[in-house]
């Protein structure tokens, strides 16, 4: 089981949250082109905190904005990413956050998917792609092409139905962990 954070969460005590059960590796947001380039601002703290400190197994993701509809805007996020990342180590994947695009765009959200996804792999990552199981698979993408990239899929109440098979099941946006101050996201690694 594992959580997924980012400057959203009010995190009061590290080694709480290190110890808790529900904390056998975390997913940090590392930043996002949906209000123009950033990197999350506590990213790096938390990473330092948790992957450094007290050795917790990490993965990223990078939340995409609405204009990543073609393969060269995907690349070109991906080059972002791989610029916050730089000479960090990560023991689970690094995924694209798609949830801002039009349903319009399908089949450029899907190529702009492809194009992040390979460049993160061409660079030595293991790369995967999170999304909503209905709102996001079903609406926003075109799932059977991407059969080649682990999916991390939300859907809260039941396991995901459109995607038949994932790496990762975000089951929950509203867990409670010592240590955080508000709720949390949890998710079930398979």
């Amino acid at each position: 089981d594992c959580i997924d954070i980012s400057h959203w969460n009010n995190i009061l005590n590290y080694d709480r949250v290190a110890v808790d059960p529900a904390v056998d590796f975390i997913i940090l947001k590392a930043g996002g082109s949906d209000k123009g380039f950033y990197r999350d601002p506590v990213f790096m703290r938390n990473y330092a905190a948790f992957h450094d400190d007290r050795q917790i197994p990490c993965g990223c993701y990078y939340y995409v904005g609405r204009m990543c509809i073609d393969r060269e805007s995907g690349i070109n996020d991906a080059h972002k990413l791989l610029d916050i990342i730089a000479g960090l180590q990560f023991e689970y994947p690094v995924y694209i956050d798609l949830e801002s695009t039009s349903p319009k765009h399908k089949a450029g959200a899907t190529e702009a998917c492809i194009g992040f996804c390979e460049t993160l792999e061409n660079a030595g990552y293991y790369a995967g792609i999170y999304a909503s199981d209905v709102s996001g698979f079903q609406d926003r993408l075109y799932l059977d092409h991407l059969k080649q990239f682990d999916k991390w899929v939300a859907r809260y109440g039941s396991k995901p139905k459109i995607v038949k098979d994932c790496g990762m099941w975000q089951s929950s946006s509203s867990g409670h962990i010592e240590g955080i101050n508000g709720k949390v996201d949890l998710d079930e690694a398979y």
